[in-house]
């Protein structure tokens, strides 16, 4: 099962499953916006189900999951991203972000686990992000969301290991996807005095991806088809040449040196 598979990472890891032969519930808030996936599967015969599921909806949780003796795998792909400088990020948006991002993901979680803690078995796939990893400028919102993903993936694994339950990290960098159209913008963001600044930041960390050809998002759809199917997938599975340089950098040094390099690289300064 995957939730929030009407576009981007968690249509292409519907296809990407469904296509190598497993039995996809893919699931999605809005029912409308899933007819390019059916579309899809009628013409290629795919076991592909959709489903409606909100995971800010606990009823909407539990009638989308259904039976969760059924399914192997969950994939929590469903999120968005509020964008702006942290102190204008209002109550509502905080809540929504948190609501969606971290919330979410434990709600189609704790619908699954008893049961798959009687069988001794199940996946648990939770689609971060680099953000997860480092706080960047103006997406900090975003940031802490996938950053509490992070932790709460780590006490997952700990916690649930020992009863055949996986638990697996898939942390993208940039991809051309539908997500950028769904970003919420803070009130005011472009008369505010932070947004120039983040508007440097923007074009300056966009070298980090290279000077080649768009990242292609199948790569993540086929990492998080790994991570739902392989138990020898590792727990972090960061996809792109951003993330994995952004995390071998950070990885590597204290956080006053990585600031240092990552304003070198970026050639943004105060």
């Amino acid at each position: 099962l995957i939730t929030g598979s009407n576009s981007g990472f968690g249509e292409l890891a519907a296809l990407t499953l469904a296509r190598a032969g497993h039995d996809v519930v893919a699931t999605m808030r809005t029912l409308a916006k899933g007819e390019r996936l059916r579309s899809t599967a009628v013409t290629e015969g795919l076991p592909i189900e959709i489903r409606r599921l909100d995971v800010c909806d606990p009823a909407s949780v539990a009638e989308g999951v259904g039976d969760p003796a059924t399914l192997d795998a969950v994939v929590n792909n469903a999120g968005f991203e509020v964008s702006g400088a942290l102190e204008l990020v209002d109550d509502e948006l905080w809540n929504r972000q948190l609501d969606t991002n971290v919330l979410g993901p434990m709600r189609v979680i704790r619908s699954v686990l008893p049961a798959w803690r009687e069988r001794g078995s199940g996946t648990i796939v939770n689609v971060s992000s680099i953000a997860g990893h480092v706080g960047a400028p103006y997406g900090g919102a975003y940031s802490a969301s996938k950053h509490a993903l992070e932790g709460l993936s780590e006490a997952l694994h700990f916690e649930n290991s020992v009863f055949g339950i996986n638990v697996r990290l898939v942390e993208p960098g940039r991809f051309d996807t539908e997500f950028g159209s769904n970003i919420v913008t803070v009130p005011g963001w472009e008369e505010s005095p932070h947004f120039q600044r983040s508007v440097t930041f923007r074009e300056a960390s966009s070298a980090l991806s290279g000077d080649g050809p768009p990242a292609d998002p199948q790569d993540v759809a086929d990492v998080i088809a790994a991570a739902a199917t392989d138990p020898s997938t590792p727990f972090r599975n960061f996809v792109g040449t951003d993330a994995q340089l952004i995390h071998q950098v950070k990885s590597s040094m204290g956080f006053e040196e990585f600031e240092a390099t990552m304003r070198a690289t970026l050639d943004w300064y105060d």
